[in-house]
């Protein structure tokens, strides 16, 4: 190989300056000119003028380069050259750019082998090989060299520098008031005066990822904390997700105030399970607690372990993942045909809900206690904030949620809670087209299926960064947060903003559900009729769908019929903005004494593809209260209002056209409510009697906001 690179090196040539710099410091290096090598990864640089906030391009393949020099200068080991070159370029660099710099250190040996043995193959056999060839056959080799040599040595380096940089203390045990014991890592700079403190409190106990976010907090100048829910990593007490969180989480937070480090400022931030911590945690406003950057945000009782007070199967196995030892249970969590094995035969034998575990072969408690709350009762609502508690409110608060994302139920709670009761409410809301994952992982360029616009693929972490500098130290605002609502409206490329989820619109438009010109077809349409405009009919003794599941895509090719009706509106005319949620009502006769309903909300484009926009899912007899319920009187007109929806934001090309689905829930991945009146989760298909039968009236009607 090197022999064959000195040969390309004398062939080699490119006009565009930055390729061949790129290109001639491999080549360089796998001929063993590593002085020149460094020079021309200096050269390139140079020419690239990258801002000064990102670490040096190609840090790795300098370091290997200095490390080979220093080997031949001064006869030291390769080891001891690359730890001493590794310590010299890697520790000048500040800590953000450091933390930065981590990520090219991390490839994959396997996957850079499984490059070069590619390369190896395409010139197989062959006598001579083509310069493009060549090249990209010396780029693997010393690619494969570099990281075959550095994966070995980086950690240890990786812990030495980060030992310079920061005091880390990864055993604290901090008190609870009733005597119980929080483990928490606490990461700080190590030069630093006191500072505020980020801490993120979460039940997901993996010291890898907690040293990551802590860690990641000190290189932006604050105290870095993660704080594990009661009895999980070094606690030695009862595992109990939710229930002490809050409580647990202000003794944490109070702890740290009292700290020689800590400028008696706390900030929280975290997705999901994590956000919840959050919201528990100002239910008993900590005085040190300063603000709270969320996403994804779980709401107990609201969107988790059921929404619209129907039990979703998703979370059947978390509790097994998150509370069966002190750590994470990933095995069994990730045993994915397992669950879906679950899944059918729970629904297909037709067992009551609450019979699972005994399915599953494995015992479930926590699961079996959520049961016993189907109302949104004093056990769920203990856990976060009701009511006036939201007035009392007043730390600023950054919220970031996904139009696919499933706890945006959860998110839009929280904020919808916070302003009814607090209308100065400090309370920033970020929504754009991202799902649960995208949002704490980054943001990659197809979600679920769709593309995002070029907008809305920015650096959610950047900017919760940003934020938290704008508390915490006075940084201006970034501009995206110019309202309390900022949301990114697919297919427009652009960003918009508004003080209130209501002001997000200009105007609204009703449609309202209307027959279509033939039998089983449906549209919407700007004026409601009286009488039944549509029927469905629904056998819950038929199992035979028990294999059916809803597309994992945001994008298809058509509507299957289990989504419920179809009712399709014209193709509008000119492009039109939805923005906001929706509402209005839903008039129907029913023969049972309960239903759970769906509502879908999809953009057909003119080529026939579907954008799922929105869904709502509500268990009938909870519409009005979702702390009691109130069952239905069979054959009687029920009025249900749908309120609280999620939030769409989407300009619709000239051609689409608006389609909502309207549905009676029946499938096997959530609870079934046959309408029998019994708590759905001891009901069997013993109880299913009769095929259910809705008639729905044409005064129902569904209300859009629109952005002109």
């Amino acid at each position: 190989m090197p022999g064959l690179a000195r040969d390309v090196l004398s062939l080699h040539q490119e006009e565009d300056r930055a390729r061949y710099l790129g290109t001639q410091f491999r080549l360089q290096m796998v001929a063993g000119q590593y002085a020149q090598a460094i020079e021309s990864i200096d050269a390139l640089r140079l020419l690239r003028n990258d801002p000064p906030s990102q670490p040096p391009v190609f840090l790795q393949y300098e370091i290997h380069a200095r490390a080979n020099v220093l080997q031949a200068q001064q006869g030291m080991s390769f080891t001891n050259a690359w730890r001493q070159a590794f310590a010299q370029r890697f520790g000048a660099l500040d800590d953000r750019r450091a933390l930065q710099a981590e990520f090219a250190f991390g490839t994959s040996v396997t996957r850079v082998r499984g490059d070069l043995d590619a390369a190896l193959a395409k010139i197989a056999g062959k006598r001579r090989v083509p310069l493009p060839d060549a090249i990209d056959l010396i780029r693997a080799y010393q690619v494969h060299r570099v990281y075959v040599a550095l994966q070995p040595l980086f950690a240890d380096a990786l812990r030495e520098d980060d030992a310079l940089r920061y005091r880390i203390d990864r055993d604290v045990l901090v008190p609870t008031p009733d005597g119980a014991r929080i483990a928490t890592l606490v990461v700080r700079p190590a030069a630093a005066p006191r500072l505020p403190t980020l801490l993120q409190f979460t039940v997901y106990a993996d010291d890898d990822v907690a040293w990551g976010d802590a860690k990641t907090m000190a290189a932006h100048g604050y105290v870095g904390a993660v704080a594990y829910s009661r009895g999980k990593g070094r606690s030695p007490d009862a595992i109990a997700p939710f229930k002490h969180d809050g409580t647990d989480a202000a003794a944490v937070i109070g702890w740290i105030a009292t700290q020689p480090w800590s400028d008696g400022r706390v900030g929280m931030f975290g997705g999901s399970y994590n956000s919840f911590a959050q919201w528990a945690a100002l239910k008993h406003l900590p005085p040190a607690l300063k603000a709270i950057a969320t996403s994804a945000s779980a709401a107990p009782g609201i969107d988790i372990p059921m929404e619209g007070n129907v039990f979703l199967n998703f979370m059947y196995p978390w509790p097994l993942y998150t509370a069966s030892n002190r750590w994470l249970d990933n095995a069994r969590y990730g045993d994915g045909e397992r669950w879906l094995k679950l899944d059918r035969e729970a629904y297909a034998r037709g067992l009551a809900y609450r019979d699972r575990p005994q399915v599953d072969g494995s015992a479930n408690p926590l699961f079996l206690e959520w049961l016993q709350h189907p109302d949104y009762d004093a056990y769920w609502q203990s856990m976060i904030p009701q009511g006036e508690e939201y007035a009392r409110i007043g730390v600023p608060v950054l919220a970031t949620t996904g139009y696919f994302d499933g706890a945006q139920a959860g998110v839009l709670h929280y904020f919808r809670q916070h302003l009814r009761h607090r209308a100065d409410a400090d309370h920033t809301l970020v929504i754009g087209p991202y799902e649960h994952i995208t949002m704490q992982a980054g943001v990659p360029p197809s979600v679920q299926g769709y593309a995002p616009d070029a907008a809305a693929r920015i650096n959610l972490q950047a900017l919760r960064l940003a934020w938290f500098d704008h508390v915490f130290k006075g940084a201006p605002k970034p501009d995206l947060l110019a309202g309390r609502v900022n949301w990114q409206v697919m297919g427009a490329d652009a960003w918009r903003h508004a003080d209130t989820l209501e002001t997000m619109a200009t105007r609204t438009q009703s449609w309202c559900l209307a027959p279509g010109a033939t039998i089983d077809t449906y549209t919407l349409s700007p004026r409601s009729r009286p009488g039944v405009v549509a029927s469905q009919r629904v056998d819950f003794s038929d199992r035979r769908d028990a294999d059916w599941a809803p597309p994992q895509q945001v994008v298809t090719t058509g509507l299957d019929p289990h989504l419920g009706l179809a009712f399709v509106g014209d193709a509008v005319m000119q492009e039109i903005e939805l923005a906001g949620p929706f509402g209005g009502v839903l008039d129907f006769t029913v023969n049972k004494r309960d239903v759970d309903l769906t509502i879908g909300v999809y953009e057909r484009n003119a080529d026939g593809e579907y954008l799922d926009l929105a869904w709502w899912l509500q268990r009938a007899s909870y519409s009005e209260d979702r702390r009691q319920r109130r069952l239905l009187q069979p054959g009687e007109l029920q009025r249900l209002v749908v309120k609280d929806t999620r939030v769409i934001g989407r300009k619709l090309a000239a051609g689409s056209r608006l389609v909502v689905t309207i549905g009676v829930s029946k499938q096997a991945d959530r609870q079934l409510n046959l309408g029998s009146g019994k708590d759905p989760s001891v009901e069997t298909v013993e109880d299913a009697g009769e095929p259910l039968e809705i008639q729905w009236q044409g005064s129902s009607c569904l209300t859009f906001g629109i952005r002109d």
